[in-house]
């Protein structure tokens, strides 16, 4: 039976039906579903890694050992498994491996906008990309069937709009795939002697890989106009599917893969166009693999080389009239996204803003402490940079900044590429303090299991990693648990750790507020015979309070954590 679904959990089907028995992955928006859908098959085995780079190599070990096996990861998450990944190529596998990618153009939640084909072109691996749910699916099974036929990983192309767009999907039945592990230690062992002979391997294997890119459906062409020839992807080929929709004089060359690009393929479809478009987001790879060719397309002389299309961007490219907006000539007010009322993280870095600390953030929900009022963060890079860029900015600074520079980083960012991190700090001994916000998950793809939650994926028990006693026994001996909600606790501790001579760790500890088990104390209310409009309130940004004429607490939104109440000098918040 037909159902609607996610692009993500379409590629989850696709998984099961083709066999997978392992996935490894990294939260990562948008492609953490992905996982989250997989684990609902009791057939496949899923967990969470504590970064990509290990859920890439476990889902290599898994199908070294003969099992089918699938890693996934968001774009940023793509650059930390590059390691494994560029030699992968050169192994190649056992049993199919599939490595999911999932780009995010807009940075609806990414702080990058890069293009993942350039990593299937850099490693030589094939990558395929679904323009919809059906084909996330298919491609999937399609994936597996390539990667074990010609001995590579590949590469799976998600993005935002297919990931978390439903379309009409028809599940099939599970077939099961296995092989025997062989010992061939010329082909899995690395060393530069056997590289040196894997090498020619890799580029025998991207001939092969082209000359399937000629012949698969997978890239195929639709409708026979002759005045305009169009060349897309992914979810820029919807795009122009709708704009084209009622235009006989268009032909349309669908890719779905994009690494290794087809040639006579594209040199075929562009004999007798009068006009010739490539239509992709991101970096004009397409493009410019056309224009290699030899060919006069036009690409990104129309269209943007940043942020997503719209329907209305590729119609002006395309020459078509463009609608008027609706709403046109309302000003919508802007929403800018907001820490959740009673959000563990406000209270410290409340502390941080009253001690005017230098802080050097780092990848989660707290990077919102950024904005206004908090503007408590001043850098922002990747996962785990706000310890090895705290190292590096005091020991250049010395005392100028010592005494009032602190990183902050989450619990699960810190178990992903914090540690290592950390072991620089107490190796080298830098005079610096680190904020850990430990709220007991990984929030900001959605309340996902760390290694230091003490459950797995499905919530079940699991091995459990002391976070305190892991940083003494990286040599850190000065560390500290805070109350966030206890602000006077909050200040005491970031001004006695920034006196500490040495590297120290303040953990600032309570659960995500959105966590079911967390329970709520009843909503706070201000008393407006007791309120002086002071507005001291207001200094944490809680999306609860409001100032009308006094202060008011909107008690749909407060969830009783009385940071709020700490602030007020008149006893009005009660």
């Amino acid at each position: 039976m037909k159902e609607l679904m996610l692009g993500n959990k379409a590629a989850a089907r696709g998984l099961y039906e083709a066999g997978c028995a392992f996935v490894s992955s990294y939260p990562g928006t948008p492609s953490t579903e992905i996982t989250e859908e997989a684990v609902k098959y009791d057939e496949i085995y899923c967990e969470w890694a504590p970064n990509e780079k290990v859920a890439l190599e476990a889902a290599f070990g898994a199908c070294l050992a003969g099992k089918r096996a699938f890693a996934g990861m968001k774009h940023v998450g793509l650059n930390v498994a590059a390691d494994p990944l560029y030699t992968m190529s050169y192994t190649g596998v056992n049993a199919g491996l599939i490595i999911g990618v999932a780009d995010d153009p807009g940075m609806h939640s990414s702080q990058n906008e890069q293009d993942s084909r350039h990593h299937a072109i850099a490693s030589k691996v094939p990558m395929l990309s679904p323009s919809d749910s059906a084909e996330a699916k298919e491609f999937v099974k399609k994936a597996y069937e390539i990667s074990e036929e010609y001995d590579t990983p590949v590469l799976l192309k998600m993005c935002t709009r297919v990931s978390h767009s439903q379309s009409v999907v028809e599940p099939g039945e599970r077939e099961e795939h296995s092989k025997t592990y062989e010992k061939a230690i010329s082909k899995y062992v690395m060393t530069p002697a056997n590289a040196i002979r894997r090498h020619p391997f890799v580029e025998e294997r991207t001939k092969k890989l082209t000359e399937l890119a000629e012949t698969s459906p997978l890239n195929r062409i639709e409708g026979d106009g002759k005045e305009k020839g169009i060349i897309c992807d992914s979810t820029s080929y919807q795009y122009v599917k709708e704009v084209t929709a009622n235009d006989p004089s268009v032909s349309i060359l669908k890719l779905g893969i994009v690494n290794p690009l087809p040639v006579k393929k594209i040199l075929d479809f562009a004999n007798g166009k009068k006009e010739l478009f490539v239509v992709e987001e991101l970096d004009p790879i397409i493009e410019n693999h056309c224009k290699t060719l030899g060919l006069s397309v036009h690409g990104k002389d129309l269209l943007p080389i940043t942020m997503e299309f719209s329907q209305n961007i590729v119609r002006k490219a395309l020459g078509y009239p463009v609608p008027s907006p609706a709403g046109e000539g309302f000003d919508i007010p802007v929403r800018p996204p907001a820490m959740c009322a009673g959000c563990p993280h406000r209270g410290l870095f409340f502390a941080l803003k009253k001690n005017k600390c230098t802080v050097l953030g780092d990848i989660g929900c707290y990077t919102l402490a950024a904005a206004p009022p908090l503007g408590t963060m001043e850098m922002t890079l990747c996962m785990g940079a706000s310890l090895s860029a705290i190292h590096g900015f005091n020991k250049a600074g010395g005392k100028d900044n010592e005494g009032r520079t602190v990183a902050v980083i989450g619990d699960s960012t810190f178990m992903h590429s914090g540690m290592t991190g950390l072991a620089n700090i107490a190796y080298n001994q830098s005079n610096s303090t680190i904020v850990i916000l430990d709220n007991s998950i990984t929030g900001m793809t959605g309340h996902q299991q760390n290694p230091l939650t003490g459950k797995n994926i499905k919530g079940d028990p699991a091995g459990h990693i002391d976070l305190e006693a892991l940083i003494r026994s990286m040599g850190i001996e000065h560390v500290r648990v805070v109350d966030p909600y206890d602000l006077k606790a909050c200040e005491e501790a970031v001004k006695e750790e920034l006196q500490f001579e040495g590297p120290s760790v303040i953990i600032s500890r309570r659960p995500c507020v959105l966590l079911k088990y967390v329970k709520h104390n009843p909503p706070l209310s201000v008393d407006p015979e007791k309120c002086r409009s002071c507005k001291a309130c207001m200094q944490i940004g809680c999306p609860a309070l409001s100032m009308k004429k006094t202060a008011v607490v909107d008690e749909t939104l407060c969830v009783g954590c009385g940071v709020c109440k700490q602030l007020c000098a008149f006893n009005a918040i009660s």
